[in-house]
């Protein structure tokens, strides 16, 4: 069974090609295998693309806000089918280093295929990436986050990571 949405509190950052496998990390959602990058300075190196253009990106998406301080927000109420109504959202802080994105600050939830049009906003899939989890101050592959995220979003915790 797969997720609905995908649950996160993440940052997302360039994988350096030098990152290495890390100790596994076991939290409340499953064991997950983990990155390690020996050289810290690594992880100061921007993504590819540029901070205007990522921004370009953003406000091309319906429903999504973006303040040219960096930050923001893209959220969703969807009902139809019969089913319950999904509402979803991501709230964003977007870094620039040398007039390249450096880092994103990424909270809460959305559906898989969402969260791949806010990755293409960063340069994905031509961009590697990797994301660290907030709580744990871990480094996860895309793959793994995927999964990790997916399991937070089968015990329903994007709902506790929307405002009240």
């Amino acid at each position: 069974m797969t997720s609905p949405l995908y649950a996160f509190e993440i940052t997302l950052q360039s994988q350096p090609a030098e990152a290495t496998a890390g100790p596994p990390l076991a939290d409340a959602w499953g064991t997950w295998p983990t990155l390690d990058v020996p050289n810290k300075e690594l992880l100061a190196s921007p993504m590819a693309i540029g901070f205007d253009a990522a921004f370009e990106r953003l406000a091309a998406i319906e429903r999504l806000y973006a303040e040219p301080d960096g930050s923001f927000v893209w959220t969703c109420s969807r009902t139809g089918d019969g089913a319950a109504p999904t509402w979803w959202q991501v709230d964003g802080n977007a870094y620039e280093r040398g007039g390249r994105v450096l880092l994103v600050d990424l909270k809460g939830s959305c559906p898989p295929a969402d969260f791949d049009r806010l990755l293409g906003a960063f340069g994905w899939p031509g961009q590697p990436l990797m994301m660290q989890l907030v709580r744990s101050a871990t480094f996860l592959d895309e793959a793994t986050f995927r999964l990790h995220a997916a399991a937070r979003g089968l015990v329903g915790d994007g709902k506790t990571l929307r405002p009240s």
